[in-house]
């Protein structure tokens, strides 16, 4: 159903993705470390409505994983080269936790040249690290699951000595609920490590370092933003750029509806009824 195919970027690297279906494109975008495969769950509901396109991002799955550029900005103009060079125009995006920050950053840069139509975001805070003159309520709604730039080296340092499946999963494990079976997390994590640990940690880095909380008023198109209750990331984060953004709503999976990091791939069916009946609506 789905067909592996690559793209260009205007600074020489080679994307690649997979891609089926018929009708209004729409863009599948993976988180950190994640592979297009990871939307494995969504290919064929979604190609009923739509043309997929699922993207490994720089660095990420098969796509070539060139010395630099992995910064949130260099994604998202390799996100506008990708819309280019496949000509794809008035699309819809779903993005999940690091690419929701690369929505962020594509509308910020080019979403007046080649804008979404619709997009839906999974469980991706505004700001993930904390400032000292922050309140409470403040790091409540930016999400800010890191206090400290003390503590932010640290997990960079631990993703650059990553160098097994079991070390990775030591990283990530806690983001799914005890639903996912041993062997399709070890699965998982071995696409992970197809990009490489440093680029990881400097990806990460960078990421970390954001903080897109007034660009969310500048949103106008229609958004999805999705959460679930076993979320690392604090509710009152995704509730803000719901209430923040002009036209967005919100979707909170429970635990029992697989309400992890990653509840498209823990569910979904759940997901795509949802997200596809936004989309189409």
């Amino acid at each position: 159903m789905m067909e592996r195919k690559t793209v260009m970027t205007r600074d020489g690297v080679e994307l690649s993705y997979l891609t089926g279906g018929q009708g209004r494109p729409v863009l599948l975008l993976g988180g950190w470390s994640q592979t297009a495969t990871v939307w494995a769950g969504q290919f064929a509901d979604f190609c009923q409505s739509h043309t997929v396109y699922a993207l490994d991002n720089r660095g990420h799955g098969e796509s070539q994983k060139p010395s630099d550029g992995y910064r949130i900005q260099r994604f998202a103009k390799d996100l506008f080269d990708v819309a280019e060079a496949l000509d794809l125009h008035d699309f819809d995006a779903v993005g999940h936790s690091l690419s929701v920050a690369m929505l962020w950053a594509y509308q910020d840069m080019f979403g007046t040249d080649r804008p979404a139509r619709r997009m839906v975001f999974i469980d991706e805070p505004a700001a993930l690290m904390a400032r000292p003159s922050w309140t409470e309520q403040e790091i409540k709604e930016a999400g800010s699951i890191h206090p400290t730039l003390e503590a932010l080296d640290e997990m960079v340092r631990s993703i650059r000595q990553t160098r097994s499946i079991e070390d990775h999963l030591a990283l990530i494990g806690g983001m799914f609920s005890s639903r996912v079976s041993d062997a399709t997390l070890r699965e998982l994590a071995a696409e992970n490590l197809k990009l490489p640990r440093n680029h990881a940690a400097d990806l990460i880095e960078n990421l970390m370092l954001q903080d897109w909380r007034a660009l969310l008023p500048n949103i106008p198109q229609p958004t999805l933003v999705f959460t679930g209750e076993l979320s690392w990331h604090p509710l009152a984060s995704q509730q803000f750029i719901a209430e923040t953004m002009p036209n967005a709503s919100l979707e909170v999976f429970s635990e029992a509806e697989g309400g992890s990091h990653f509840l498209m791939f823990e569910n979904p069916s759940l997901f795509n009824k949802k997200a596809l009946r936004f989309l189409n609506g």
